[in-house]
C-alpha cells in the first residue's frame, strides 16, 4: 500500500535531492524495494513512461521508446545523493558501452504533471532473446513473494 501523502516539510531531503523512477524490482514489495534503501526515500506518486519491459531473469529491463512501446508504471521517489550511488551499484552502473544498465534523466507523468526523474535503462544489447513482457507493469507480471 502507498502512502497516502508526501513526507512533512521536516523529513525534507537536502537540496541536491533528485528524483528517480524505478519499475521493477526496486519498486514497494518488490526484492530490492526501495523502501529498505538508505538513506530513505520520500514517495511522490506513481508514474509512467512509455518503452518495453522485457524479463531478463528475475528482473526486468525497460528499453524506452520503440515500435512495440506500451506504458510502463512505475513509483517516483524523491532520493539524495547517497541513496543515488546505492542504486546505481544495484543496476550495476558503470561508464562503458557493456554496462547493464544506463541512467537517463527524462520527465516522467506523475499525476498529470511531468517530474525530471532518473531511468534506468536497460542496455538494448542485454534484451536479445529476452521475453517482452507485452504491458508495462512488472509488479503484475511477477508479483512480489510473501
Amino acid at each position: 500500500m502507498m502512502p497516502e501523502s508526501p513526507a512533512p516539510p521536516e523529513a525534507a531531503h537536502s537540496p541536491d535531492a533528485r528524483h528517480v523512477f524505478v519499475y521493477g524490482t526496486l519498486r514497494r514489495g518488490g526484492s530490492n524495494d526501495i523502501n529498505r534503501l538508505v538513506p530513505a526515500p520520500r514517495y511522490v506518486g506513481m508514474g509512467e513512461v512509455q518503452g518495453c519491459l522485457y524479463r531478463i531473469d528475475w528482473y526486468p529491463g525497460l528499453t524506452l521508446g520503440g515500435q512495440d512501446a506500451v506504458t510502463v508504471v512505475g513509483e517516483v521517489y524523491e532520493i539524495d545523493p547517497p541513496l543515488e550511488a546505492v542504486l546505481d551499484e544495484i543496476e550495476c552502473i558503470d561508464d562503458g558501452p557493456d554496462s547493464e544498465y544506463f541512467k537517463r534523466e527524462l520527465p516522467v507523468e506523475v499525476d498529470g504533471r511531468p517530474i525530471l526523474c532518473l531511468v534506468y535503462e536497460v542496455n538494448p544489447e542485454r534484451v536479445r532473446g529476452k521475453q517482452l513482457i507485452g504491458h508495462g507493469d512488472w509488479i503484475l507480471f511477477h508479483p512480489a513473494q510473501p
